[in-house]
């Protein structure tokens, strides 16, 4: 008898059965899979996404799975939007929220010269603004479920600096990094955490118009010592352990996932 009950209070620690989640911006690329790995360890999912077509053929697919996910249309960059989606959330899963990972993230690839105020602005919301006005509305929606995490989707670029991403890319997204340790130490007291994932170079829809470049691709490969580009559900089963009972003790953390990429140094060819 005392075998069953560890093993049934093992086997809690490794699954989302009862919790829910948002998941911003996931029709498609990393997003798309963080939604099915929580919908597939048992959470009921709620995401979003500016495209309508997109979500919709995303949602048949996840209905035919047999999922819990729904989704609704939402662009982040609007702070009336934001507040919109948040309300639908909170009526949705009876004002509680377990977790929350905030994924929706862009880039504009110019030089640091070539840049105006309204790149600045657009890049500066998307990345950073949306992901701290979304923590702040759903703050009580996590706190009320007494065990909650969030999760922000960040970038090598905020930890090292490449000229595979513009420079105000990687200052929103170093700003972000810097956003979840003060956040776990505000928030900790609520029964808050908050984690932070930094991706490398992820095989997406965004990251693919750059990869079409042979020279690209090379340099990428070469400089990253597993050799290879990354899959976006290796970053997606870092956030769901992130989200899991058993990771209860882990907060204020950015985590690269980037096949040793960011801690790569100068390597000398020896004859």
């Amino acid at each position: 008898m005392g075998e069953t009950n560890s093993g049934s209070k093992s086997s809690s620690r490794w699954c989302l059965q009862g919790m829910t989640a948002l998941v911003t911006g996931g029709s498609k690329g990393i997003g798309y899979a963080i939604v099915e790995e929580l919908a597939q360890l048992g959470a009921t999912v709620h995401t979003c996404s500016r495209n309508e077509a997109e979500l919709n053929e995303s949602l048949n697919e996840w209905t035919t799975k047999g999922y819990r996910i729904t989704g609704s249309v939402c662009d982040v960059t609007s702070r009336v939007k934001r507040e919109e989606l948040i309300a639908r959330v909170s009526f949705q899963f009876n004002g509680k929220l377990n977790i929350l990972v905030n994924n929706v993230g862009t880039n504009i690839q110019k030089q640091t010269m070539d840049f105006t105020a309204e790149d600045f602005a657009f890049l500066m919301n998307t990345n950073l603004e949306s992901c701290f006005h979304l923590s702040q509305l759903a703050h009580p929606l996590l706190k009320a479920s007494k065990a909650a995490s969030i999760v922000f989707i960040s970038s090598i670029a905020g930890v090292v600096a490449t000229n595979l991403a513009s420079v105000v890319y990687g200052a929103s997204k170093g700003a972000m990094n810097q956003m979840t340790k003060n956040l776990a130490c505000e928030w900790a007291k609520d029964n808050i955490r908050s984690n932070c994932i930094a991706p490398g170079v992820i095989r997406t829809p965004l990251a693919e118009k750059h990869l079409k470049e042979e020279t690209i691709m090379n340099a990428v490969i070469s400089q990253t010592p597993l050799g290879r580009i990354g899959e976006a559900e290796e970053v997606s089963s870092l956030v769901a352990f992130l989200c899991l009972p058993a990771a209860s003790y882990i907060t204020g953390q950015t985590i690269c996932v980037d096949g040793g990429f960011s801690v790569n140094g100068l390597h000398i060819l020896q004859p």
